[in-house]
């Protein structure tokens, strides 16, 4: 993919691994005329938002689901399991209706929550492992020395739980990073298009300009690296590490 983007003529390469020369020209076309700058931050305002709100959300449901005991507990779990079964393409035509009712249709916002509601329900089922993960007997210490549920959830669990809030919040980014069919389909305005719809305006109905797709493409995926590269230390940290004196 890199090789192609600084491939001069990128349509016409052959089997060979190393470009036959270099260029910065597709990047530039693609930045320039392409507008993929404004595409680019589209995607960024709309997974940053994902990731936050998925993160808030699942957070605090994984708490409640591990933490306490109500009635028709079980049933969300499964209900938690089930949203997972459903095939995405399914919902398109539902999901859109909606929207359109909403008055959502076109709209960041409205495409952050639709991705929201595909990201809980894993990162919910994965918070919860964390949180039943921590030894009841940290909170309970946290409580003997007078801290109130808030700062307990705040000083003690949050930090116990953060390598799982990481690794939701990866893949959180990652589905609303990537996304195509949702955001082709409820974005008509050029201005709001995301990085994956504005790639596909360089594939031709006869012809694709292959340079400048590869181009779109190696930006799309340099922020996934930068922001997984930022996250690795997090996600290798034990869960409880240090949490209990021996």
């Amino acid at each position: 993919m890199v090789t192609s983007a600084l491939e001069p003529r990128a349509g016409a390469r052959g089997s060979s691994i190393l470009p036959s020369g270099l260029t910065l020209d597709h990047f530039h076309r693609v930045l320039d005329q392409g507008g993929f700058g404004r595409f680019l931050l589209n995607s960024a305002l709309v997974g940053v938002g994902t990731v936050l709100l998925a993160g808030l959300l699942a957070l605090l449901a994984a708490v409640a689901v591990a933490r306490f005991r109500f009635r028709f507990r079980t049933a969300v779990l499964i209900m938690v399991l089930i949203v997972q079964m459903v095939p995405l393409e399914a919902l398109v035509i539902p999901l859109f209706v909606q929207m359109r009712n909403l008055q959502m249709l076109n709209s960041l916002l409205g495409l952050t929550i639709v991705y929201l509601a595909f990201s809980l329900p894993f990162a919910i089922w994965m918070l919860r492992g964390f949180v039943a993960a921590v030894p009841r007997e940290v909170e309970e210490a946290a409580y003997l020395d007078g801290c109130g549920w808030f700062r307990m959830f705040r000083s003690v669990l949050l930090p116990l739980v953060a390598p799982g809030l990481v690794a939701t919040s990866v893949f959180s980014f990652i589905v609303a990073w990537n996304e195509f069919v949702f955001a082709f389909t409820f974005l008509q305005d050029e201005e709001k298009f995301t990085a994956a719809v504005g790639l596909h305006r360089f594939f031709g109905q006869h012809t694709n300009d292959w340079g400048a797709v590869m181009a779109g493409s190696t930006l799309i995926t340099l922020p996934v690296l930068v922001f997984f590269v930022l996250a690795q230390r997090r996600l290798s940290h034990g869960l409880a590490a240090g949490a209990v004196k021996g």
